[in-house]
């Protein structure tokens, strides 16, 4: 009798379980297609998570050079843009 409860118990932990893996996403990710704020809110949030996790942001690197090529090239393009004008000197400096 007892060992028929557990198992119930066990059973219906189980489901729930399974329930909440199937929660429709599909309202979420309409949501930030429709906005762009929600986005970027969205994506600060992600880089949040996995900013001081190194493993978390080779992975994600990885998922957008496999996944999505062309952010991939217009990522590295941005950084050595920016790694260009740092390393040229001012034109103001005085010199």
């Amino acid at each position: 009798m007892q060992q028929s409860i557990i198992l119930k118990k066990s059973q219906m932990k189980k489901e729930n379980s399974q329930q909440q893996n199937q929660l429709d996403f599909e309202p979420f990710y309409e949501a930030l297609e429709d906005d762009p704020k929600l986005l970027d809110e969205a994506i600060e949030i992600l880089l949040d998570m996995v900013e001081l996790e190194t493993n978390s942001i080779k992975k994600v690197a990885l998922y957008i050079k496999e996944d999505s090529r062309n952010l991939y090239n217009e990522i590295t393009k941005l950084y050595k843009s920016s790694q260009n004008q740092s390393n040229t000197p001012s034109c103001c400096g005085g010199h």
